[in-house]
């Protein structure tokens, strides 16, 4: 009898097994383009959550090793590299999605070649020459500036260049469906490298304050972008044919800079909560703050992992003027950002307390903050990556403009209400304006383009 009652306990988890595999290969199986997204965007979101895992470690670390004070500097300077990094490739990272696939499907090879490699020369250029007057404008303030805080931004703007040629590798290859080569450098070699510099200090018992942070983060993103120019290189002379180049700066310009004005106001609406809160409040709250936002990332990353994955092939279904298949696929890729970023904000927010205790015993005052920054994440992922297909269609501007008019609400309500409220304040401008910024796009894409781009109700 005991040999007959315990078959069924081994089965029932063989069974399990089975399930899940079967389940797992129902998500990520089959060869059909709605299956490939999955993978592809499966990839970019392990590849995120891993860089998160790293990145909150490192933060983690940073924020016990260094202080309060400390750490909030380091987390206001590198919040300016992040922001003004993110904006100094004309675009041109995102805009890849778009030019790539197109060259690409009217086989202008030369044409192709000349954006793969005058893409990156121009980006690097320009934000080398940017960052060189930023650092001017450093000395020239500085005596407005806290003093603690030049050394660290003088360093920041000596890893902008790199930062920016990364952002613009990133996007050649993930125009090309090579996901690791885009990501891993940027999200999982740069993270651990600053953990291993970082810690290196530490160890040899030099004082790790925000200079030195800096400094650990510098070569980080130096290192990473070197190692993936040189693979990038290795794996597109073995994918397109040698032979000349033509540069079409004038197009690529004409492209770029519509989408630069999207994410630009998007990055600053994404950033302003953190600047504001540095002008009014301490650099421990603004640390508190900092590590709220780093708890809640995952939630962005499945709408990051999305957009990165599906904008070219919006970009592809509509040169072919394939309406079926782009309303299709747009379906798809918004059920597949909303429904992951609400059960992982649920998740998130269960296990705030003890995740936000991980920087520090003092972080955990935070907590209530997760509540109020989670509204806005969850509703904008409602409607998925529809700035991503406006802006493959031609519709950039008028894209610019609903960001525009969101980041100007948010630096309206962050001025109102971080001066009495705090990082409460912050996160509730920023969720607000991530609600209009929602309902705006919902409108724009129900107008123009008559696709109903909710993950729930009539389609």
């Amino acid at each position: 009898m005991a040999a007959i009652d315990a078959e069924p306990a081994t089965a029932q988890p063989q069974g399990s097994i089975a399930r899940l595999r079967s389940m797992l290969g129902g998500l990520l199986g089959g060869s059909g383009e709605a299956s490939l997204t999955r993978r592809l965007a499966g990839t970019i979101f392990v590849i995120r959550v891993l860089s998160a895992a790293l990145a909150y470690f490192s933060q983690v670390l940073l924020a016990r090793w260094m202080g309060g004070s400390d750490y909030g500097i380091y987390v206001y300077v590198w919040t300016w590299v992040l922001l003004l990094g993110s904006m100094m490739d004309f675009g041109i990272s995102s805009s890849a999605q778009k030019i790539i696939p197109e060259y690409r499907a009217r086989g202008e090879q030369a044409l192709l070649r000349g954006f793969l490699s005058g893409s990156r020369w121009m980006t690097f250029a320009a934000s080398a020459a940017v960052s060189m007057l930023l650092a001017a404008l450093v000395r020239l303030l500085s005596p407005w500036i806290g003093a603690d805080e030049v050394v660290p931004l003088y360093i920041g703007c000596a890893t902008l260049p790199a930062f920016v040629l990364a952002n613009t590798q990133d996007g050649i290859a993930r125009s090309h469906d090579w996901m690791r080569l885009g990501l891993m450098p940027q999200f999982v070699i740069r993270q651990a490298l600053i953990i291993g510099i970082t810690a290196g200090m530490f160890v040899a018992g030099f004082h790790l304050g925000a200079t030195a942070a800096m400094l650990a983060s510098a070569a980080a993103v130096w290192i990473a972008m070197t190692g993936q120019m040189i693979a990038l290189n290795h794996r597109l002379a073995g994918h397109i044919p040698a032979g000349p180049k033509s540069y079409d700066i004038g197009f690529w310009l004409s492209i770029s800079l519509p989408i630069l004005m999207v994410e630009g106001f998007y990055l600053l609406l994404s950033y302003t909560d953190v600047l504001v809160l540095q002008q009014f409040r301490s650099s421990e709250e603004v640390g508190v703050y900092f590590a709220v936002v780093k708890t809640l990332a995952l939630v962005s990353f499945i709408h990051y992992a999305m957009s990165a994955t599906t904008a070219h092939r919006f970009a592809e279904y509509h040169a072919l003027g394939d309406q079926e298949r782009l309303s299709a696929y747009v379906a798809h890729a918004i059920k597949w950002t909303f429904w992951p970023s609400l059960a992982a904000t649920i998740l998130l927010l269960a296990l705030g307390k003890p995740l936000l205790w991980l920087f520090g015993p003092q972080f955990v005052v935070g907590y209530d903050i997760m509540f109020v920054a989670a509204i806005g994440l969850v509703v904008r992922a409602a409607v998925g990556p529809v700035e991503r297909l406006l802006n493959m269609l031609g519709h950039q501007y008028v894209c610019a403009l609903a960001y525009a008019l969101s980041f100007v609400m948010n630096v309206v309500l962050c001025v109102a209400l971080v001066p009495r409220f705090g990082g409460h304040g912050a996160a509730a401008a920023t969720s607000i304006s991530l609600v209009f910024e929602t309902v705006l796009l919902f409108y724009i894409v129900r107008r123009r383009l008559g696709l109903h781009v909710l993950a729930f109700g009539k389609r």
